[in-house]
């Protein structure tokens, strides 16, 4: 078996939590009187963090201070209703169990702040998941290395047997920053098309076709 370790993203390749985050992004938008956002709007502005989540949905010139503002207030509102429609993506608790009965090491990084990821993963992953890895102070985020580096330094696993899972432009990066193999799937954030364009090789319509690339 060429791996023996698989590190997925979080949000559009494990959790279908775009409606929570629209919602919570359209709170705080609703309270500054800004317009608000469509899901497909959020679908384009979420991969890159937080702060480039709510850039992107305030209107063109507002200042930083009223970004950070806002950016704070959504983190801690997200904070509380992270949960109210995030779900798991059809398949993807079978095949985690399915990789975990397979000795296949297994972890999350996303860009989400560290506590919420933990969060979330024990929540919806319950004992399937041994590394759970976020934003943290010191670190940056994806697309660069940091964090998925920490992963695998917790994983106790190696770059050459690790592959990486995703469902953006911005896992496509990571994957190359990293020097890793990765699997693009395509029931995340982004169309095929747009993960085709930006240079995806593999790419998996349904979570079981994992076990397949795999061998398993």
């Amino acid at each position: 078996m060429k791996y023996n370790a698989v590190i997925f993203d979080l949000d559009g390749t494990l959790l279908n939590s775009l409606e929570d985050i629209r919602d919570s992004v359209n709170e705080i938008l609703n309270r500054y009187h800004y317009p608000q956002r469509t899901l497909e709007q959020i679908r384009s502005f979420v991969g890159n963090g937080a702060i480039n989540l709510i850039r992107r949905a305030l209107p063109e010139g507002i200042e930083q201070q009223e970004i950070e503002r806002c950016l704070q207030e959504y983190s801690d509102y997200y904070h509380e209703h992270s949960r109210n429609k995030t779900c798991p993506y059809n398949g993807i608790i079978d095949l985690l169990e399915q990789l975990g009965k397979k000795g296949i090491r297994l972890g999350v990084v996303s860009n989400k702040d560290e506590a919420t990821v933990k969060n979330l993963c024990e929540r919806y992953f319950p004992g399937l998941l041994s590394v759970a890895v976020g934003d943290s102070q010191g670190y940056q985020k994806k697309p660069a290395p940091d964090n998925i580096m920490r992963a695998i330094v917790q994983l106790q696993a190696e770059k050459e047997t690790t592959l990486y899972v995703g469902d953006s432009e911005v896992d496509i990066e990571t994957a190359r920053n990293c020097s890793l193999d990765s699997v693009l799937v395509s029931w995340g954030f982004r169309e095929k098309e747009v993960l085709l364009q930006k240079g995806a090789k593999t790419i998996i319509d349904y979570p079981n076709e994992l076990l397949q690339f795999l061998g398993l």
